[in-house]
């Protein structure tokens, strides 16, 4: 059945480079080679196989004149006479071989050059055909500087040797080879320029992940092509605004965490030395709950961004997370690998992992945290619970900021929303991600995904 072009088209594009680099040396080095097969096409069909075949006929004719010239007059004079002068003039080596005859088999070339010997064997064949009307048999293959032609003759075979550049042109071989020398030395030539530009994009694109997860790269320095400097110029701009942004809302942060817990303090204060009352402990719930929600609006602007990257272990963190659901009453279950390790913000990781088990441990009586290595590359936290979870359909709106899911779930019953928006901040901060989805369990599944 044919396939349709659109079919035909994507297979092409599935084979194509999927790098950079791969596909800059495809559009150098392709043109190169398809000018250098035409040329060369064009060369043996052009030249080489034209000059073959009237070295052909012309060694037909000599062959032929030598077979008639016995048949005329086929005294041992006479021969004597006619090999020694073919000798002298054409550069033949004519022997009488008398009783015999031709080869039964016909002649065959070696695997090997069978595709360069079909030509000149095609034509020798097509040049002594039309010369000769006696039987015959050559082989162009067993003396490498001769050519071997065998004619039957009255009382036995005539065999001439006759010079491999009598029956074909010899050159064409250093023809093809200059031209494989040079496809090569232009190839090499792109490799190495096209690797160091495409060195200097892979230089910028490793500083900007770095970046996103957080992490700096000191030492780079913009390199390669004008365009590509540009964007590393226009990348190191844009990396010193971001910080400066994320330096000063940290300070004004700072300085806001200060001037309302210094207020909430005095008024806690107040509370501890005021007689008990109904009226008082109300006041002392909606104290707490007041601290409780500036945690996390502090939180969810701050982001922890001003971390340092560190290598952790998975399980020893996890484990550190669990404490909490397990004094809230809630069953956890651990499962990792004791030598499994991250390159993380630890205590980021911590608190989004913590507000994931915390709002399992709030909805499930049994909390199970696992993580894994992904068989893709990089490591994979799954939070499962036997709550009631969430609607497929509402995966997504349960990380919007201060949003709360009322009938079903919500990240944290007394908090405000942000459990799982702030999860989800230190997950991509991390250059990775957090999904949800159905649980074995029964309730909801959160996934944090982490590069490798």
């Amino acid at each position: 059945m044919a396939r349709s072009p659109r079919v035909i088209g994507r297979w092409i594009k599935r084979q194509m480079p999927k790098t950079l680099f791969g596909r800059s040396l495809l559009i150098i080095v392709l043109p190169v080679a398809i000018m250098q097969i035409a040329v060369t096409y064009v060369f043996f069909d052009a030249h080489w196989q034209t000059v073959t075949s009237r070295l052909s006929e012309g060694l037909a004719g000599d062959v032929a004149w030598a077979v008639e010239s016995y048949r005329d007059d086929p005294s041992p004079a006479a021969f004597a006479k006619l090999s020694k002068r073919a000798e002298d003039s054409m550069s033949l080596s004519i022997a009488l071989q008398p009783g015999r005859r031709l080869p039964a088999a016909p002649h065959e070339a070696p695997v090997l050059l069978e595709p360069f010997m079909a030509p000149i064997d095609q034509s020798l064949q097509r040049a002594l055909s039309e010369r000769i009307d006696q039987p015959f048999w050559f082989d162009t293959t067993r003396y490498p500087a001769y050519v071997d032609i065998r004619v039957a003759v009255p009382g036995g075979v005539m065999r001439i040797l006759a010079p491999r550049d009598r029956a074909f042109a010899t050159q064409g071989h250093i023809f093809v080879l200059w031209m494989t020398v040079a496809t090569l030395l232009l190839t090499t030539i792109a490799i190495l320029f096209i690797r160091n530009q495409v060195r200097a994009i892979e230089r910028l694109a490793n500083a900007a992940e770095a970046f996103g997860r957080g992490g700096d790269v000191p030492a780079f320095k913009p390199h390669g092509a004008k365009e590509v400097r540009r964007a590393a110029y226009a990348f190191l701009d844009m990396r010193a605004r971001i910080q400066r942004h994320i330096d000063q809302r940290t300070t004004l942060l700072a300085s806001v965490s200060h001037d309302l817990r210094t207020p909430l303090t005095r008024l806690k204060l107040a509370l501890a030395l005021a007689a008990p009352s109904k009226a008082n402990a109300a006041m002392k719930r909606d104290l707490a709950e007041m601290e409780h929600m500036i945690d996390e609006y502090l939180a969810f602007a701050r982001g922890e961004g001003g971390e340092a990257v560190e290598t952790v272990n998975l399980r020893e963190l996890i484990e550190q997370v669990s404490e909490g659901a397990l004094r809230a009453g809630a069953e956890v279950t651990v499962a990792a690998d004791p030598g499994l390790t991250a390159a993380v913000r630890p205590n980021a990781l911590k608190r989004a992992l913590s507000n994931l088990v915390m709002n399992a441990a709030g909805h499930g009586e049994h909390v199970q945290v696992a993580a894994v290595v992904r068989a893709q590359g990089g490591i994979e936290i799954l939070v499962d619970d036997d709550g009631p979870g969430i609607p497929a359909d509402r995966y997504e709106e349960a990380f919007k900021a201060f949003g709360r899911l009322d009938e079903a779930r919500n990240q944290n019953t007394k908090g405000v929303g942000l459990g799982l928006a702030i999860a989800r901040d230190v997950a991509r901060g991390h250059g990775g991600d957090i999904t949800l989805s159905r649980s074995p369990m029964g309730g909801l599944r959160a996934v944090i995904r982490l590069p490798g």
